[in-house]
């Protein structure tokens, strides 16, 4: 599901994802209410990806995610 999760975000980039929207397109199922479901592969996507490109997952308060390469930092 993380692969899922991150393919979804890196073809929309700069695109702001809701949870419910994540939850009914990667899951495809509607959302029950609990988002710490995204919350959760969000995080362990971002340990993952290490300190250089963790960035790029960006979270947008009170709504949820998207994908900015923008934000990557290159060493």
């Amino acid at each position: 599901m993380e692969f899922e999760l991150l393919a979804h975000l890196v073809d929309n980039p700069l695109r702001v994802h809701s949870r419910r929207q994540l939850m009914e397109t990667v899951w495809g199922r509607p959302d029950t209410g609990d988002t710490r479901t995204i919350a959760t592969h969000i995080a362990r996507i971002r340990r993952k990806l290490g300190p250089g490109h963790r960035e790029a997952i960006a979270t947008v308060r009170q709504i949820g995610y998207k994908y900015d390469p923008r934000l990557t930092r290159v060493a």
